[in-house]
């Protein structure tokens, strides 16, 4: 994860998104990413933005001693988290760095397969950050990116002016909330040929906490307020309008899966 401007991945936001990768929800969207990423004894990985650090220990695990798993991230409080889960047995030491994808701390070539999930949203300069992910792949080394169209979301209810105006001040804390729409491109022009594309759904039917969505009404409540003139009071009625739902609740939402090689 990355902090970007108004949402600071501070330790109360860190452990409620390490709650949000925790669910069955996103325990299944790292067996998609896995699958993808088709991990062989002794890859040598790079994890950008690791958060939690989830991901990383489980390719560690895959990797075996003779692999390498490295995690960069910017937010002090993510790596804190990460670092307990750095020592997997049976894989190498996790090594983790403070670091930003814009300049990522390694030479050239030195990875089999970078993957990154759910970061690309939140940068700037996609072309940049992905012309120095080619820098420290290796000739036909692959990338794995995911990320979240959030234009795709469908989110029920009781008042729909409300939910839209909520979404639309969320929104402020990414740099392009629709990027799936454009990344098979933006990886072309930066010289990579695209080999897999797949969409990767969440679905919630039913209010529970433990679920993608229901920690996400924590972290929208958290950062909507001031956003787009949304007060304090309308972020609580919205969250307590959603949890009041019951069976009736009804979330879902696409995460876009790309892999790449490098030429």
């Amino acid at each position: 994860m990355v902090d970007v401007d108004g949402l600071q991945f501070d330790a109360q936001v860190s452990r409620r998104i390490e709650a949000v990768y925790t669910t069955p929800d996103v325990v299944e969207q790292r067996l998609a990413v896995r699958a993808a990423l088709a991990l062989r004894p002794g890859d040598r990985v790079l994890d950008i933005g690791v958060g939690p650090g989830l991901l990383a220990a489980e390719m560690a695990g895959e990797v075996g001693p003779d692999g390498r798993i490295c995690g960069i991230d910017i937010s002090d409080s993510m790596l804190a988290i990460a670092r307990t889960r750095a020592d997997v047995p049976g894989g190498p030491g996790i090594e983790l760095e403070q670091a930003s994808v814009d300049r990522i701390p390694y030479p050239a070539e030195s990875f089999d397969v970078v993957v990154s999930t759910q970061v690309f949203e939140y940068v700037e300069d996609v072309a940049g950050a992905l012309r120095e992910v080619r820098r420290v792949l290796r000739p036909a080394g692959r990338v794995v990116l995911l990320d979240t169209d959030w234009g795709s979301m469908v989110w029920r209810s009781t008042d729909d002016v409300r939910m839209a105006r909520v979404l639309t001040a969320f929104e402020d804390h990414l740099a392009d909330p629709h990027l799936p729409r454009t990344l098979a491109d933006v990886l072309v022009k930066t010289g990579f040929t695209p080999t897999h594309q797949q969409v990767v759904p969440i679905l919630n039917t039913g209010y529970e906490q433990r679920t993608f969505s229901g920690g996400l009404i924590d972290i929208v409540s958290d950062f909507v307020p001031g956003h787009g003139d949304v007060t304090a009071a309308e972020t609580t009625a919205w969250a307590d309008d959603l949890r009041g739902l019951g069976d009736s609740y009804f979330f879902s939402l696409n995460r876009y899966l790309f892999v790449a090689s490098a030429l």
